[in-house]
């Protein structure tokens, strides 16, 4: 039940980059959910940054808005518990619901490129420069955070590695595509 809803709020968070795509006119071709996450497939990026912006931030601001839900309805059902017994391996549905969403929005906003806060980061960068640059600074940037990933997976969680081959190669693709 903890892995359904836990794609049930991947796919939620897609679903916020896609509708707030909508609402600059860009489809979305379809949604990917992947062991590691998940990938709202647009047709396009958007071409004013800050609307880029507001497409990244989408997706984080569902997972918030889930934890804080979540959080509302355990203050009022009185299901909350104190912050040190919290824990993603133990506890309610719902407490690890919570927790989980608050992880998803923190780690989504990690100047990763392509992931999340990568994306905040081009688009705070296309505002003040050229954004083939932009984006070069920010897969540059990502590509140090996958370094980072890759070697705490060396010696804690293997997933990392994973992310930081995911991160690696998303944002050399990237940086090559806005360059061609």
């Amino acid at each position: 039940a903890f892995f359904a809803c836990l794609f049930l709020c991947v796919l939620l968070h897609e679903y916020g980059h896609a509708l707030a795509a909508r609402q600059y006119g860009i489809a979305t071709k379809d949604i990917t959910l992947l062991p590691i996450g998940g990938v709202a497939h647009l047709e396009r990026m958007p071409d004013d940054p800050r609307q880029e912006l507001w497409v990244a931030l989408a997706g984080p601001a569902v997972n918030i808005v889930i934890a804080g839900a979540l959080f509302a309805w355990l203050v009022v059902t009185g299901g909350l518990v104190p912050v040190d017994q919290m824990a993603v391996g133990r506890g309610s549905l719902l407490e690890r619901l919570m927790i989980v969403n608050v992880f998803l929005a923190a780690f989504n906003m990690l100047p990763a490129f392509p992931m999340d806060g990568g994306r905040v980061l081009r688009a705070v960068l296309a505002q003040r420069m050229e954004y083939t640059r932009a984006t070069h600074m920010a897969a540059n940037v990502g590509q140090g955070m996958a370094f980072l990933f890759g070697f705490a997976g060396l010696f804690g969680n293997p997933m990392l590695l994973f992310i930081a081959l995911f991160v690696w190669i998303g944002a050399a693709q990237e940086s090559s595509a806005v360059q061609m």
